[in-house]
């Protein structure tokens, strides 16, 4: 649908606003290219200036990576996590295991206090997608599918303030996983995370705080 407003300014925030929702709905995932400006132009009906400023715009707050001669990125899900993204994109990896490490266990004693029998359903499908992933040998579709794994973990606290700032790590914590595992998954790095789940069932938070606080350190050992 085209966007129309009798104001450049107010009609550059649409568009930036559009944008911004195709990307935080997933509709545009991280590292997909997102529609070349023509094609942007012909969608939302707007000029070519407008379109350019908005991916500009989205580009400096860190969500876009406009890569000449290849096309336009998206890199992040919101400004936050892009600024995160470039701020700790060359940290050292232990650290960022340990940082994964704290926010995930906390998170997961938390989950077995409170999950609910919906949240219960939501990682049964869940781990479920992550071990059709794993089998299926992709390994990028698996990266995806851990990371949602986790994020509903989290979720599962029913803490708004850890989901948020976990999610806004959740494209950095991606990258990281995505070098680790690497090309190819091999069945020898295979993580179990039925225990993980059967202890959040259970309301067993201690358990449930020590399996996630093991995964992140088993990674950079060659698990996943």
């Amino acid at each position: 649908m085209a966007l129309t407003s009798p104001r450049r300014s107010a009609l550059s925030d649409q568009v930036i606003t559009e944008l911004r929702n195709q990307i935080t709905s997933g509709e545009w995932p991280v590292g997909s290219r997102i529609p070349t400006e023509p094609e942007l132009v012909e969608q939302l009906g707007v000029a070519r200036n407008t379109i350019r400023e908005a991916v500009r715009a989205l580009a400096h707050n860190g969500l876009l990576d406009i890569r000449q001669g290849s096309g336009t990125y998206v890199v992040a899900t919101s400004e936050l996590a892009g600024v995160m993204h470039r701020r700790f994109a060359d940290a050292d990896p232990r650290h960022i295991a340990e940082l994964r490490s704290t926010l995930e266990s906390s998170a997961a004693r938390l989950a077995a206090e409170r999950r609910t029998e919906k949240d219960l359903k939501q990682l049964d499908a869940l781990l479920a997608r992550r071990e059709e992933a794993w089998e299926s040998g992709d390994a990028e579709r698996f990266v995806a599918a851990d990371a949602t794994f986790h994020l509903a973990v989290v979720a599962a606290s029913h803490n708004d303030v850890l989901t948020a700032l976990y999610a806004d790590l959740g494209d950095l914590l991606r990258d990281w996983l995505r070098d680790d595992v690497g090309g190819e998954l091999r069945p020898e790095n295979h993580m179990d995370h039925g225990r993980l789940l059967e202890a959040i069932r259970a309301r067993d938070g201690a358990t449930a705080a020590a399996e996630a606080a093991s995964y992140p350190f088993l990674c950079l050992r060659g698990g996943v």
